[in-house]
């Protein structure tokens, strides 16, 4: 009769060497500020639209007027606030709520006079977002 066992084979110690896995330590999961950092399109993409309040977002370049720091400085008193970009190409994104109407006509105000700024309503860009989004907010003025 035979036997069905498979020969016994000598076992190898493995060890990984510690150049072919660098990334040990990175976590499994993505830290909270590297969710807060993503793009809201690839957020969008990857975890499905958030449930957020309609908001206006006001999207500008760099610009060379005595005005410019004061506009920055507004930006980042706004609800949430990004900077898109490095050297020429920075473009800072700043995000406001109907409750903040008057500080979104303000920077308005100010980088409003640019064509690169860009109107944004819930992060994308609508038909008229300058003639008819930004007048209907401004109504909440009080």
């Amino acid at each position: 009769m035979s036997d069905n066992t498979p020969p016994e084979a000598p076992v190898r110690d493995y060890r990984p060497v510690e150049r072919f896995w660098p990334y040990v330590d990175l976590p499994e999961q993505p830290t909270a500020e590297e969710l807060a950092s993503l793009q809201p399109e690839l957020a969008e993409a990857l975890f499905g639209t958030p449930k957020l309040p309609f908001s206006v977002s006001l999207e500008f370049s760099t610009f060379d007027a005595a005005d410019y720091h004061a506009a920055v400085d507004m930006a980042r008193a706004s609800a949430e606030y990004r900077e898109i970009g490095a050297g020429a190409s920075l473009r800072h994104r700043a995000r406001f709520y109907p409750e903040h109407a008057l500080q979104l006509r303000d920077l308005f105000e100010v980088v409003g006079r640019f064509d690169s700024t860009d109107v944004l309503i819930d992060d994308k860009p609508v038909p008229y977002a300058r003639e008819l989004w930004l007048p209907l907010v401004w109504l909440l003025i009080r």
